[in-house]
């Protein structure tokens, strides 16, 4: 009976002892998530970034899937990509770039010198539909020295070439794959495209061939939600963990009192500008365009459409700039100058015109709020809403509108004033002689005098009217790190995201 009971005893404390274990032992350490899920605005038309002229494209596969030779980092600063290195003759117009070894697009084939050539001759043909296309037009010729390494010889030095070659616009790809980037991406990144649900997400997997250090993440959607409510409903619930740009400012005093959340308020190259038709009348008359800087009322379209987040501008440039000058005053709001100026140009009554505006909110709440700025001089305007393929055909391709809003989101992007084929039909030889002196300057403290009188130009012949700078209103999951602040370019960079658990 002792033995018994000494064994029942002993297992007993043994229990005891098992049970005080568990309940003291610190839970077993969760493993981090390797995927995440990103809320955006709009659903790309295509994934080609050599080939249109959507933000949205860049937004998911720029940087993740395609690669430039070099790449705007996060600070805006130039760092090598698939060029590790590179030298500039004297005369600024020979580029010698050496390539990375080892390099392969996702579909297996090797990166050469070849593919540079192949991307820069596609860019810049008669036939190329890129979005910057101008920007390549300075390329003389591209050669392949050897399998890595690539001469480029430029007609005329470009001082900003650098950083032309870090857009997405020009990424390398490859000819095996160019035809169909569209609707099966094949890139060099660190990410590789998985699959379109059309009118739902996009998915991307991490590139364990990846040439540079591995991503985090092992997946990657972008789930496409167009509703401003849908997308709080949807961070609420968690069914993404955030919002690179979340498309609704009046939401994030509620986020920002949430701990579950991070509000990050940062800076883009947006110019948000009221884009105007100055081939077509009665908008190709300087007087008509200076009554409507007056007319605009910049302050209420930021508290209105954007609850206060954005930076008044008044010319095509980023406020964050070293280079920008602060033109606001060359039209501050003055509704009787503008009255006067329109009686001036003819129109004492004013007249009617049309306002096309494109998905977001910044276009379709902006576009009522100067509507109302507008009428008070005489103007008219009927508010056409259209989606992003409409607005690229009808007036960024076809250039059939008097007035639209739009951001452009390009770094440094005012030399889009000096194109004989862009969609303002503007045309200055002033501002043509100093972009080419812009062009042909490499010093930092020359090519910033040009670019304040470029500035000055553009703002005193009111091409535009300028609005804000827009905000990057970042919106994710407290846990959820290395998503960019600011957005010196249009991307989305998920290399360094990761969860910290």
């Amino acid at each position: 009976m002792h033995r018994i009971a000494s064994g029942t005893a002993r297992g007993a404390l043994m229990a005891a002892a098992t049970v005080l274990a568990l309940w003291s032992a610190p839970p077993a350490a969760e493993a981090a998530r390797t995927d995440v899920v990103l809320g955006v605005r709009l659903e790309p038309p295509h994934l080609d970034p050599t080939a249109g002229a959507a933000a949205a494209i860049d937004e998911v596969v720029f940087i993740n899937v395609f690669e430039g030779l070099t790449q705007v980092d996060r600070d805006g600063s130039v760092k090598p990509a698939l060029a590790e290195s590179w030298t500039i003759s004297e005369d600024g117009r020979t580029y010698v770039f050496q390539l990375r070894e080892g390099v392969t697009f996702h579909d297996g084939t090797d990166f050469t010198a070849e593919d540079v050539v192949f991307s820069f001759d596609r860019a810049r043909a008669d036939d190329s539909v890129n979005a910057q296309k101008g920007k390549f037009e300075v390329i003389d010729t591209v050669t392949a020295d050897s399998p890595t390494q690539v001469t480029v010889t430029l007609k005329r030095p470009v001082g900003d070439f650098l950083i032309t070659l870090g857009t997405g616009d020009a990424v390398i790809v490859a000819p095996e794959s160019a035809e169909t980037n569209k609707s099966e991406p094949v890139g060099t990144g660190p990410f590789r495209f998985s699959r379109w649900v059309q009118g739902d997400r996009i998915e991307l997997v991490r590139n364990p061939d990846f040439w540079g250090p591995a991503a985090r993440l092992d997946k990657a959607t972008f789930k496409i939600i167009g509703d401003n409510a849908a997308a709080f409903a949807a961070l609420m619930a968690g069914d993404v963990d955030g919002f690179p740009i979340y498309p609704a400012p009046e939401n994030l005093p509620q986020f920002e009192t949430d701990p579950r959340f991070a509000v990050v308020v940062g800076s883009t190259e947006g110019e948000t500008i009221l884009a105007t038709n100055n081939a077509r009348p009665p908008f190709d008359d300087l007087k008509v365009r200076q009554a409507i800087a007056h007319a605009i009322d910049r302050q209420a379209i930021i508290d209105g459409a954007m609850f206060g987040y954005g930076t008044p501008i008044g010319s095509h440039f980023a406020p964050h700039h070293p280079a920008h000058v602060d033109l606001t005053g060359t039209y501050p709001h003055d509704i009787d100058k503008a009255k006067a100026l329109l009686a001036e140009a003819g129109h004492p009554d004013g007249f009617k015109a049309t306002l096309k505006l494109p998905p977001p909110s910044y276009a379709r709440r902006g576009g009522e709020i100067l509507a109302s700025d507008l009428k008070k001089i005489g103007i008219e305007l009927e508010l056409i809403p259209l989606e992003w393929a409409q607005w690229l055909e009808q007036v960024f391709k076809g250039k059939d509108y008097d007035l639209t809003i739009v951001s452009h989101t390009e770094a440094n992007d005012i030399d889009i004033y000096a194109r004989d084929d862009y969609y303002f039909n503007y045309a200055s030889p002033d501002l043509k002689a100093v972009m080419e002196r812009l062009n042909a300057t490499t010093d930092t403290e020359g090519r910033y005098a040009l670019m304040r009188e470029a500035q000055e130009i553009v703002s005193r012949d009111a091409v535009n009217g300028y609005l804000f700078q827009l905000a990057k209103t970042g919106v994710w999951d407290a846990r959820l790190k290395g998503l960019w602040e600011n957005a010196p370019v249009q991307a989305n960079d998920l290399t360094g995201v990761y969860w910290d658990e």
